[in-house]
């Protein structure tokens, strides 16, 4: 991907409280566990990666969001405004601020239930102008109707539209047609593409001109204008794998939108969430632009190699 016009990135999305309770193992359907300590963290898919871009350095950050007018928003809008983002906030008198309830297990999963909240207010109509936005950044724990309105407005004004589609489901070629790049992992990509088991296969069939699937230990895959790229993951000792996948999006963006080359800023973004995952909670886990430049001047050189390899028939 070229340079964009501007390094200003825009996100477009949700923003919650989270209950984050840690327990030896996420509950199977009907099951109780005994939890131990209880932390609330602000979060949502839209604020942690605001949060994440704004972190690494470099690029702008400004933040569409929905807060209900309550006690909740507080810490929300405190931990943007501490980060660096710049938010547009949508306030919602009849509505609680987003929540979610997040359960960390001793071996860093997690399991999360999201009450949307303010969130669900978002319309068409509140994207802010783009004046100066190089890349707009979305999610689809808004309205789709909204995310759609939001990629096309975006599409027809010059301005770089990514979209991280999660939580996982089917989405309209209207909207499709109005992505650059793509970012889901495994479940994701498999619910997107119809194909379970073939990851070549899969992200061939992604209209989008770039599709990015993360992979977890396993770092990530992605195609790019019919090339694919392989950046292994960075070995951690996780603690917690919550806001993770947000710390790669936001971050990813930043460094296209500072201009770096889509394999250094897979590395940029596979680095920092693999710090993530060594952290406690969402925002709280998010690395900065130096803590990331340390790690990858320490980091084994064999990681950090992107292959490239032509796309199978």
């Amino acid at each position: 991907m070229s340079p964009a016009s501007s390094c200003c990135v825009l996100v477009a999305g949700s923003a919650n409280l989270d209950f984050v309770v840690r327990a030896s193992h996420v509950p199977a359907p009907g099951e109780t566990v005994l939890g131990r300590e209880l932390a609330l963290f602000p979060g949502g898919k839209g604020a942690n990666q605001a949060v994440a871009c704004a972190r690494a350095g470099g690029a702008p950050t400004r933040m569409l969001l929905a807060l209900g007018d309550d006690a909740h928003a507080v810490p929300i809008e405190r931990s943007l405004r501490e980060a660096g983002v710049e938010p547009h906030i949508v306030r919602v008198a009849d509505r609680a601020t987003g929540t979610a309830f997040v359960c960390v297990s001793d071996d860093a999963e997690n399991a999360i239930t999201v009450a949307p909240g303010a969130n669900d207010a978002l319309r068409g109509e509140d994207l802010p102008d783009l004046s100066g936005v190089g890349h707009l950044l979305l999610q689809l724990e808004s309205p789709l109707a909204a995310v759609e309105a939001w990629a096309q407005r975006a599409r027809a004004a010059g301005v770089r539209v990514v979209l991280n589609a999660a939580p996982a489901r089917p989405l309209p070629s209207s909207l499709l047609d109005a992505i650059d790049l793509l970012i889901v992992n495994e479940g994701e990509l498999a619910v997107l593409s119809g194909i379970d088991g073939d990851l070549d296969a899969a992200l061939a069939c992604i209209p989008t001109r770039g599709v990015v699937v993360t992979l977890g230990a396993h770092g990530c895959r992605a195609r790019l204008d019919g090339e694919h790229l392989h950046q292994p993951a960075f070995a951690v000792s996780a603690v917690d794998t919550t806001g993770a996948g947000d710390t790669f999006c936001g971050t990813l963006v930043a460094a296209l939108a500072r201009g770096l080359s889509f394999a250094a800023a897979l590395r940029r973004a596979c680095a920092a969430s693999a710090l993530a995952c060594t952290r406690a909670g969402a925002q709280a886990s998010v690395p900065s632009h130096d803590e990331v430049e340390r790690w990858l001047g320490e980091a084994a050189p064999a990681p950090a190699a992107v292959t490239s390899f032509p796309l199978q028939a």
